[in-house]
């Protein structure tokens, strides 16, 4: 074993965000000092929560939600990028993901109020259009509405968040990492021994933490939607936080769980939610069409799960550890 190998010491870092708590662990020399890591961490996702959060009415998306059908408003260029993916996300997804869903988020109780009857009556009744057919974007860092539509990035700024703790990471000159917000994760590199960072996919249980399978990556990032964190309680049925866009309500029969592999974590959140939308058969269809490594975690009447993987990443063959770059980046096992 090298000096250079036994002289790294792992370093882990952690704070609050967007109601939860981002990491951040990675390898560093003796006599490193993670204190202005930290600092700079936290000023990543925070500036992030600043421009991007539906709960907090000051910030520049809210401003933008505000703001009088048919006008520009100028927004940051951190909040841009992201609204950008979401829009070409929808179309790619033929509306399954999309950014328009704030007031059908909020009616059904998921954002910082509670249900009420009447705001779900309206949401469900209203007209609805597709984000990507009623909000233009241009290239001053400009956006406009021209339809009526509530802005809610909740499917797609924790991803952003973790691809901003990896880019602080990197200006730090630092190569090889894991970070995550609340189980969305992106490794940069390999850890020092020369194996891929090892992540848990989680079982969908409602009750409690366990793994169902294992993902050994290197430079790609992964997230998970699913119906067993999030829910409310209608009428003695558990209803999760994923809204059908068309019907401006939860879904009713969704996978227990979808979990996407892609380069950042931004997309691979948003496409975890579309495919959730979209279900097996057809996110399944959809997925492949699009060259998405996804897991689909369904669950039966008895609660035994069964599975659906598309993509070499996610191949049952792929068993025991190794990873490559680029696509191809790592494997998964079974547990």
């Amino acid at each position: 074993m090298s000096k250079m190998f036994t002289d790294l010491r792992q370093i882990a870092l952690n704070g609050p965000t967007m109601g939860t708590r981002w990491s951040a662990l990675f390898p560093a020399p003796a006599g490193f000092d993670p204190a202005p890591v930290q600092t700079a961490l936290q000023a990543a996702v925070r500036e992030v929560d600043a421009q991007m959060s539906t709960w907090n009415p000051a910030s520049d998306l809210m401003r933008l939600n505000a703001a009088p059908t048919g006008e520009w408003v100028a927004v940051p260029a951190r909040l841009m990028a992201v609204l950008r993916l979401g829009l070409k996300i929808g179309r790619a997804s033929n509306g399954a993901f999309d950014i328009g869903m704030g007031d059908a988020v909020a009616a059904w109780g998921f954002g910082p109020n509670a249900a009420t009857p009447g705001h779900i009556r309206a949401a469900m009744s209203a007209h609805r259009a597709a984000a990507h057919a009623v909000l233009d974007l241009d290239a001053a860092g400009r956006a406009r509405k021209h339809a009526p539509i509530t802005l809610d990035l909740n499917g797609i700024a924790k991803g952003y968040g973790v691809d901003r703790l990896a880019e602080v990471l990197t200006d730090f000159g630092l190569t090889s990492a894991l970070v995550g917000i609340d189980g969305e994760m992106r490794a940069l590199g390999l850890r020092p021994d020369g194996t891929p960072w090892t992540i848990a996919v989680e079982a969908p249980d409602r009750t409690r933490r366990a793994p169902h399978s294992i993902l050994a990556l290197q430079d790609a990032a992964v997230a998970t939607s699913g119906d067993y964190r999030h829910w409310i309680n209608v009428q003695g049925r558990r209803l999760s936080h994923t809204m059908h866009p068309t019907k401006a309500a939860p879904l009713l029969a969704p996978p227990a769980s979808v979990t996407v592999i892609a380069q950042t974590c931004a997309e691979a959140d948003a496409w975890a939610t579309a495919l959730m939308v979209l279900g097996a058969d057809d996110g399944a269809t959809l997925a492949r069409q699009c060259g998405l490594d996804a897991l689909f975690l369904l669950r039966d009447t008895t609660d035994r799960i069964r599975t659906v993987a598309v993509g070499r990443m996610f191949s049952q063959a792929a068993k025991g550890w190794g990873a490559q770059s680029g696509r191809e980046a790592g494997k998964y096992s079974p547990l």
